[in-house]
């Protein structure tokens, strides 16, 4: 069987991303959601991807990233399954990376199946900072990284879509990719080392 064909889509613009362009400080925005504009970026990434054969998408917990993921490919010509998982979630440096109990985000995503999300998903060992965020160490998350790759080996679809996140894919792919970029992708590219 011939590797699979893997896109790597980050989220819509959130309303996280809006406030911290315009002073680069942290606003306090817990799994901050996309914004109007992000919501039309997912509209044109929809459009672009329509006639690409998509068999399942992957997609984390971040409220963001599974508006984006529902946005493309919910109505989708290919009807790919979408899988939430958390190994590529975002490295947890701000507000916006630290997520939801299951429960609250299965009252707001009712056609995704959440359950099998423990009640803490996201990085939660060591000492808060002063904003009380419990920042991921790079390594962990390249480790993280790591483990994804090798469970995204295993995988049998043809084509797989992949919905996450700056930092991540960044450390993945070598690539910054701007709000809802489609890249294609690899797991022979060589990878973003940590002190990078």
């Amino acid at each position: 069987m011939s590797d699979p064909r893997i896109l790597c889509i980050r989220h819509g613009e959130s309303t996280f991303n809006a406030a911290y362009a315009n002073d680069g400080v942290d606003p306090m925005l817990f799994d901050a959601p996309l914004t109007e504009r992000g919501h039309a970026q997912v509209e044109a990434a929809r459009l672009q991807l329509r006639d690409t054969p998509v068999d399942v998408v992957l997609t984390t917990p971040l409220t963001r990233a599974m508006q984006t993921s529902l946005g493309i490919f919910g109505q989708h010509p290919s009807r790919p399954a979408i899988i939430v998982e958390t190994l590529h979630r975002e490295r947890l440096e701000s507000s916006c990376d630290q997520g939801r109990s299951p429960d609250l985000l299965m009252a707001e995503f009712p056609t995704l199946t959440l359950d099998h999300l423990p009640a803490t998903w996201w990085h939660a060992e060591g000492e808060p900072d002063g904003r009380g965020i419990t920042v991921e160490p790079l390594e962990v998350m390249m480790a993280r990284m790591e483990q994804f790759v090798t469970a995204l080996k295993t995988r049998q679809e043809a084509t797989i879509a992949l919905v996450g996140h700056g930092t991540f894919f960044h450390h993945l792919t070598g690539r910054w990719l701007a709000n809802c970029e489609v890249m294609e992708w690899h797991w022979d590219h060589p990878r973003v080392p940590a002190g990078d």
